[in-house]
């Protein structure tokens, strides 16, 4: 299946882009690059939702709920875009005006475990059966937005070339200061180090996770079920120890060893 889009860009974009799809970090990063723009001003920042600051541009939605595109045609440069397309189907117009992008991308095992609690309380998305099969869909590339070793694979190929900004969400955990000051210098932006430091602690875990513009709260019950599994569960590097067994474990290494020996993307699946 092809998506065709067409958008013009001025000024610049940014396309935030995370590993297959959900659970690698997309919204840290849009909180942190929101705060970059307006100088860490926590208040400006939750002008609105997540959402609706930074629009997914693939999403489309009954009315009377806007599609991203909808949202995107409504905003002024620099406008700030989110999407989770593989990079064959992002828009030739990303490219073509030179816009920045962002991909966070997070180790295969944690990104698995905690796809599989947000397809729990999402209602939209099909209902993940057993943990087992899962690991199965997941290596099989048969989960939303494809391939999770396509997907990576395929933006690290072409990050040098089309100047993407990669980074690891094992990095930002580890030295969120530092990461943070690689995104503000990607941006062309310029913010005093006290100003950085206050956006490492705005957009820490348990911050963002209390933040109502932030947490994904104002999602009705019939999309997200919170009572299930919370939007920001854990974000925590190294939780699949809690969720694969020693042979799924095993039989997980194997395939991802096969999938992952034409590149050396240096993901860490413990910190």
């Amino acid at each position: 299946n092809g998506v065709a889009v067409s958008i013009s860009f001025t000024v610049y974009g940014i396309c935030l882009c995370r590993a297959r799809t959900a659970r690698t970090g997309t919204t840290w990063t849009q909180e942190i690059v929101d705060l970059l723009l307006h100088n860490g001003d926590a208040e400006v920042c939750k002008r609105a939702p997540t959402a609706v600051r930074i629009p997914f541009l693939e999403i489309c939605a009954p009315p009377p709920i806007p599609s991203g595109l909808d949202l995107i045609e409504q905003m002024k440069p620099p406008r700030v875009i989110k999407t989770h397309l593989p990079i064959q189907l992002v828009p030739k117009g990303f490219w073509e005006n030179k816009c920045k992008v962002i991909y966070m991308a997070r180790n295969a095992k944690d990104n698995l475990v905690s796809y599989f609690h947000f397809d729990r309380m999402n209602l939209t998305q099909p209902e993940p059966g057993p943990w087992d099969g899962y690991i199965h869909k997941f290596m099989k590339g048969q989960l939303g937005w494809g391939s999770w070793y396509d997907h990576v694979k395929g933006y690290w190929k072409e990050h040098k070339e089309r100047n993407i900004l990669y980074i690891l969400y094992e990095d930002m955990k580890e030295n969120p200061f530092r990461e943070i000051k690689r995104i503000m210098h990607y941006l062309d932006l310029s913010v005093s180090e006290d100003v950085i430091k206050r956006i490492v602690q705005l957009t820490s875990f348990q911050v963002m996770k209390d933040n109502p513009m932030a947490n994904y709260s104002y999602i009705p019950k019939p999309v997200f079920d919170q009572s299930i599994s919370v939007f920001m569960r854990k974000g925590e590097v190294g939780d699949w120890v809690n969720h694969f067994t020693s042979a799924q474990s095993q039989m997980f290494d194997e395939d991802y060893a096969n999938q992952m020996k034409d590149v050396d993307i240096p993901f860490r699946f413990s910190i």
